[in-house]
């Protein structure tokens, strides 16, 4: 399988079936198809008819080789093609319940044990042999070869080879757990199908998270000759200069790319961006690489965009990144042919402080100077910067609140940004007219992004808060909080300023194609919208953070952990989970100290402390879910900790995540990485050495997703080191998201009011045990879009209300099933959680979070950013 075929298989869920047919006298394919099925099956995958048949018109070793790459790019995704073996083979029943004398056990060993002498804890003669490549002497009486994957005494991974590893005991027979299955349609035009996913990408209102700047550039390979395929416009700066830059880089596309600089580049750091690029870096200038020379033709190609923007932008952008702009002076030769591009000349005077002195350039820099006062001003022998930035910092401290307001109106965004700024500089019991009337024309130049995150702190500006949480720019998502000292607005304020950022966002959605049906699904209001998507950890479920989900049906939540480690370096990291009571006092932990919590309500499979290719190391927690709740624990907070403080980034393959299994028994349980029960999978990357993924709530049987990277000092880290830190992040993280946050909710019932007249919501039961229903709204005469949405979005009383004629299977199935009839041979928008709408024969687009039989239904899926994408 091609690289194009496997992005395409994990981005669209196609299978592209290209070998040749079966030769005369092959046997059938039936039996080798149905074993592909199991196998697929066994993964939470299902072909559907026309690939089966595509399938099975192949020749035996046709069907051979593409089942065979097929379950290993499925593997790959679902982590289950590494060698999973925790230190206890026979895990979790052969944990020992007391780790502190298992600890004794060790160090005495370690310290008293001598070559050819009796055995210092059973007194065993001839049983005490060194363990490969530590060296260690272990009794084979006292520790079970059977059992142990690793030393006894250090938990260093011991050579396969080595007399002391004996096979481990046969598999139980255990319960698998049913999880969503995934429907593989067969790919017709994998080249077409290419520029639509690459085009999809290209259209994102967020940065691209690591893969899909990785998948981007797969698909760009695959692009067609010209510009043809190519967007009008592509929102994210980030996203535009990282294809431009990779277009210039090939030779055969270079003269394409060319032919889009001078549309695509509006601003002066969307030309640095594309130089980054073109240097090897990334375009988010976080990082940015050692900037390589341009052919003469591009660089003076560029130096003429800088030429043709605005001159107070151009010089404002500069200074924005000075260190970065007089490396890049050093390339692009301002002054060379500063009679042809004045402006970009003037701009590099700025930034370097070139002196004004008697020559011609000197001359040339004044008079250009005099011809913009509006971004410069002549100060003795140097032309100094009149920047925007300054203007309005200074209006904001002299409390001008007009000054300000004029001047943030000229910048829509950065009105929005400094919207809570704006209403503190007065105290205000209502909304003046004349801000309203700024805002309102301001409106529809903002971008989504901050449309949204406004509309998300101002819904909540009325309440007391006591904290407040950032996430600054970087590789990975770090946090930091300080406590909120601002004084609550009034309710009579923020309450017209959220209607106008609603009303806009609905004015935006109501030019998108019309549809019969919209079906939304009431739990979307646990899902954040996503804000930004640069550091988003690379994940088999894509789970916006901030989101909250209910935990998948299971008995047990079984955390995991794999890496392996770099030749020549030992690796230990290591996985732990912190728990913390109602109030986020401290309650215990399960980690490497402590092995078993409780009466066996969280088990760790032991501590490995190295992870040597090929095999590498694998750690798993399994948590009793209703046990540790109903015992006075709120709130799980899983850990991945590098003990001995080595990057992420430098390990060959770490990855960990979570399964569900469906009985908290032990004997049904047993050491196996089943991937039918994986429900999340993430990449472990980035210069961190702590990554928190997410925070579960026991009493709500839901958990929090924070993808979220602790700072940490050099040194060796474990949960009581940093026990304070992460309580104090939890609550922080759960207090944040659990107000106000603008949800996919609230944006898919703007699409729905803004582009159909019906809309069937899938009522998620309010109860356990209550059955799910589905209500029907319809737009009354006359009702205009924010009214519409309005309704729907508080779930008011609906016009129809419809209960499953009979219980249903599975929570949810009988009014999905309902929403299906509903959706029939129609042309729908479908926003869902869980995949189980799918109605035959309809038309139009699904956004869902989880699997399910919607993706065999033909219709386009959609991306959470694609929904925000729509509001661009």
């Amino acid at each position: 399988m091609s690289v194009l075929a496997s992005v395409l298989l994990r981005r669209l869920r196609t299978v592209y079936v290209d070998q040749a047919g079966p030769r005369p006298g092959d046997p059938s394919t039936d039996q080798g198809l149905c074993a592909l099925e199991a196998e697929l099956l066994d993964r939470g995958f299902a072909p559907d008819a026309r690939l089966r048949a595509a399938l099975a018109w192949l020749g035996p070793a046709g069907l051979a080789d593409a089942g065979r790459q097929l379950i290993a790019h499925i593997d790959a995704e679902l982590g289950a093609d590494r060698t999973h073996m925790p230190l206890f083979r026979s895990f979790p029943a052969s944990v020992p319940d007391d780790t502190f004398q298992l600890w004794i056990d060790r160090v005495f060993t370690l310290l008293l044990q001598w070559p050819k002498q009796p055995c210092v804890l059973c007194g065993t003669v001839g049983s005490v042999h060194p363990v490969a490549p530590c060296a260690h002497l272990v009794c084979g009486e006292c520790w079970d070869g059977a059992d142990y994957s690793g030393c006894p005494v250090c938990h260093r991974r011991i050579d396969p080879a080595d007399p002391f590893l004996k096979p481990a005991p046969p598999s139980r027979a255990r319960e698998t757990a049913v999880g969503p299955l995934r429907v593989l349609a067969l790919g017709r035009d994998a080249r077409a199908d290419a520029v639509t996913a690459l085009r999809t990408l290209l259209a994102r209102r967020t940065p691209l998270p690591p893969r899909d700047r990785e998948d981007l550039a797969v698909l760009l390979a695959h692009a067609p000759a010209g510009i043809a395929w190519f967007p009008r416009d592509v929102p994210v700066r980030e996203t535009k200069a990282l294809v431009l830059g990779r277009m210039l880089l090939a030779r055969e596309r270079r003269a394409d790319a060319l032919e889009l600089l001078d549309r695509q580049l509006t601003t002066a750091t969307d030309v640095l961006r594309l130089l980054c690029v073109w240097s090897g870096g990334a375009a988010d200038l976080i990082e940015p690489p050692r900037l390589r020379s341009l052919p003469r033709g591009l660089r003076r190609r560029l130096l003429a965009v800088l030429d043709g923007l605005p001159t107070a932008s151009l010089v404002e952008d500069v200074l924005r990144h000075p260190v970065l702009w007089k490396r890049a002076a050093e390339i692009l030769h301002p002054y060379e042919l500063h009679a042809r591009h004045p402006r970009a000349a003037l701009a590099f005077a700025v930034l370097r402080g070139t002196g004004l002195d008697g020559t011609e350039l000197g001359a040339a820099l004044r008079r250009t100077a005099a011809a913009h006062p509006e971004a410069v001003r002549v100060d003795g022998a140097r032309v100094r910067a009149v920047t925007w930035n300054t203007r309005v910092e200074q209006a904001l401290a002299e409390r001008d609140a007009e000054g300000a307001l004029a001047l943030l109106a000229r910048r829509p965004g950065e009105l929005l940004r400094r919207l809570d700024h704006l209403l503190r500089l007065r105290t205000l019991d209502s909304l003046p007219q004349e801000f309203g009337a700024v805002l309102r024309a301001a409106l529809p130049q903002a971008g989504p992004a901050p449309l949204l995150a406004a509309l998300g702190r101002m819904r909540i500006r009325h309440l007391p808060a006591e904290r407040r949480v950032f996430f600054p720019r970087g590789q990975v998502t770090h946090a930091y909080t300080l406590d909120d000292t601002r004084a609550p607005l009034s309710p009579a304020l923020t309450g017209p300023v959220c209607a106008l950022l609603e009303a806009e966002a609905v004015r935006r959605l109501s030019a998108a194609p019309r549809v019969e049906l919209a079906v939304l699904d009431s739990a979307l209001t646990g899902l954040a919208v996503p804000a930004t998507e640069r550091a988003d950890t690379k994940s088999l479920v894509a789970v916006p953070r901030g989101s909250t989900q209910p935990l998948p049906v299971g008995e047990v939540m079984r955390l995991f952990l794999h890496w392996t480690e770099p030749a020549g370096t030992r690796v230990d990291l290591d996985l732990s989970v912190a728990l913390y009571d109602e109030n986020w006092e401290f309650a215990g932990l399960c980690d490497y100290t402590g092995l078993v919590y409780g009466d066996r309500w969280a088990v760790h499979s032991g501590d490995l402390t190295s992870a040597p290719a090929p095999l590498g190391a694998t750690e798993y927690v399994d948590l009793d879910l209703a046990s540790l709740g109903g015992l006075g624990v709120r709130y799980a907070l899983p850990v991945v900790f590098s003990f001995n403080d080595i990057p992420f980034e430098r390990l060959l393959d770490a990855f960990a995540g979570f399964m569900t299994l469906p009985s908290a028994a032990e004997e049904t349980r047993d050491a196996s990485y089943d991937p039918r029960t994986v429900r999340q999978r993430y990449d472990l990357v980035g210069d961190s050495r702590i990554h928190v993924p997410l925070l579960v709530d026991l009493h709500s049987r839901t958990f929090l997703w924070t993808d979220l990277h602790l700072s940490a000092a050099e040194g060796y880290h474990d949960v009581h080191r940093h026990a304070a830190d992460l309580g104090r992040a939890g609550r922080d993280l759960y207090q944040y998201f659990a107000h106000g946050r603008t949800t996919l909710w609230d944006l898919a019932v703007w699409h729905a009011a803004a582009r159909a007249d019906e809309v069937a919501v899938v009522r998620r039961a309010p109860r356990p045990g209550a059955p799910d229903e589905l209500w029907h709204y319809r737009r009354s005469t006359g009702e205009p879009d924010t009214a519409f949405a309005a309704r729907v979005r508080a779930l008011q009383a609906p016009e129809r209300r419809e209960v499953p004629r009979e219980p249903a299977g599975a929570r949810g199935a009988g009014a999905e099933e309902l929403a299906a009839e509903a959706a029939a041979r129609k042309h729908v928008l479908l926003a869902l959680v869980h995949g189980g709408v799918a109605p035959e024969g309809a038309s139009g687009e699904v956004y869902r979070l989880l699997p399910g039989p919607v993706d065999g239904c033909g219709l386009t899926a959609l991306a959470a950013g694609d929904l925000v994408a729509a509001l661009g």
